[in-house]
């Protein structure tokens, strides 16, 4: 495939992705990938068994997936990097000679996060802006300017900062919040509002703080408003799950939607997900409830 036809093609499956991805809450189911066509002719967007997607037409390799049980050592790096370990066989072909190729033309590729099975989170574009064939692994930049930063393996302090806040915004939120909406069945837990465009994933305690950690047990599956409502300290949950409207707000007059949107949530209780593992951690809702309540 010519190369110019080649790049185009990745604009517009990733321009699809983003806008399939928004529609349902950030993620998408593995049928979605697999049944994807364009142009009257199939082309799945990831493997059927394996961890790399290399269509035949394609020079270099259109998509990655990453997952922390996979069979190989895919792992972030305390740099904000990804380490993608070299796929079975010679180092020098198949797989590994797309992978590689990649690398050596700057083409972009499509990283899909495997949070939960079946379900992916597309994090794009990634480039392969490094090879280490002593550890057998590829490293995988979130970002283009990583190529021309030199040697990635030692980068100076303040490019290791960026990769760290670009891995931050670009991995670790929106894999949190795919478990947590997939954990809360892509439903607010206030109102049971079930369009995953309007979802977020809330922390219950800020990832700002050392405790903030990006995990299931610190996260709640809110509507934008609620959500919004919850990082304003206009309605709080209690570490019992009963959802509380501040006083002053209770007691405002004012149209429809804070009637019906916040204050008739006041006193009820929040729909939990279906795994107790993925249930509000208390001790996490306690701390936030102190909080609300000062």
């Amino acid at each position: 495939m010519d190369t110019a036809v080649e790049s185009a093609l990745r604009v517009e499956i990733m321009s699809w992705l983003r806008e399939r991805a928004a529609m349902n809450g950030g993620f998408l189911h593995r049928q979605e990938l697999l049944g994807f066509r364009i142009d009257g002719r199939d082309l799945p967007l990831i493997d059927f068994s394996r961890g790399i997607r290399n269509p035949a037409s394609f020079s270099s390799t259109l998509s990655i997936v990453a997952t922390s049980n996979g069979p190989y050592d895919d792992v972030e790096s305390d740099d904000g990097l990804l380490h993608y370990s070299y796929r079975k066989g010679d180092p020098w072909s198949g797989d590994n000679r797309k992978l590689r190729t990649a690398m050596e033309t700057g083409q972009p590729l499509i990283l899909f996060r495997k949070e939960v099975a079946n379900y992916y989170t597309p994090v794009m574009p990634v480039y392969v802006v490094d090879d280490e064939p002593e550890s057998r692994a590829f490293i995988i930049a979130l970002d283009e300017a990583f190529r021309f930063m030199g040697d990635v393996r030692s980068l100076a302090e303040p490019q290791r900062e960026y990769a760290r806040r670009l891995a931050k915004q670009r991995l670790h939120q929106p894999a949190f919040r795919t478990r947590v909406l997939l954990a809360y069945n892509t439903q607010c837990s206030i109102c049971r509002l079930q369009h995953g465009s309007l979802l977020d994933a809330a922390h219950i305690v800020p990832d700002s703080e050392a405790h903030g950690v990006p995990t299931t047990p610190n996260g709640l599956a809110l509507c934008k408003i609620h959500h919004a409502a919850y990082d304003q300290n206009i309605l709080g949950v209690t570490p019992d799950y009963q959802v509380q409207v501040r006083t002053d707000v209770l007691e405002e007059v004012d149209g429809p939607m804070l009637k019906h949107g916040i204050q008739e949530m006041h006193g009820r209780e929040l729909t939990l997900p279906t795994r107790r593992a993925d249930a509000p951690d208390r001790e996490l809702l306690a701390w936030r409830w102190e909080r609300f309540s000062a």
